[in-house]
């Protein structure tokens, strides 16, 4: 039998979280649990290996993946945006996980995305492959990406994120639906908490 495909989580805590006016991982869920917490709650079985992607100065992301045993990974150039941030990451993971052959890219503000999808997600893994996970047909997050993409994360410059290397590599594309809502809901401003409940 084969062994299962080694996927590592970059999960995604390094923004500014401008819209929503504080720190957005520590705000709390109608059930008590924080944002990130929860986020790295569903995180904890899928992946062979989970790195919290944080800024530069940012103390309260090195506590909170201290006290998650999380790893952590800095990028430096957070301030610009997500592309930058993924691809500060990336380039880390190209040296620190040279067996892995997938990465996922979570965002740390989507704290209600299934286990059971983290799981489906890591199946279709393959090095050549980007699956990224949709709910009645509308494409959501996180989006995986096979080794034979992280070159081309580790050179985004673009503040939008990894959608230059989805467009990019259409042929690779992966659609894989699933029956998680979750997969569309993240939180921007703190009216968007009380839609998880």
């Amino acid at each position: 039998m084969a062994s299962p495909p080694r996927v590592v989580a970059l999960i995604m805590a390094a923004g500014q979280a401008r819209r929503f006016g504080s720190d957005k991982r520590l705000a709390r869920l109608p059930d008590g649990e924080t944002l990130l917490a929860a986020t790295l709650a569903g995180t904890r079985y899928a992946f062979t290996e989970r790195f919290l992607v944080i800024g530069r100065h940012d103390d309260t992301g090195r506590r909170l993946a201290a006290a998650t045993g999380v790893d952590s990974l800095v990028a430096t150039r957070a301030d610009l945006g997500l592309g930058f941030s993924i691809a500060d990451a990336t380039s880390e993971l190209l040296r620190r996980a040279p067996e892995a052959e997938a990465l996922a890219v979570v965002l740390g503000d989507m704290p209600r995305v299934a286990a059971a999808t983290y799981a489906d997600l890591v199946d279709a893994a393959h090095p050549g492959r980007i699956v990224r996970p949709g709910y009645r047909r509308q494409p959501g997050h996180p989006v995986l990406f096979g080794r034979d993409f992280w070159p081309a994360l580790s050179r985004l410059a673009h503040p939008a994120g990894a959608r230059d290397v989805i467009v990019a590599n259409r042929q690779a594309l992966h659609p894989l639906e699933v029956d998680d809502p979750g997969i569309l809901l993240d939180v921007d401003r703190p009216g968007d908490l009380a839609r998880l409940d």
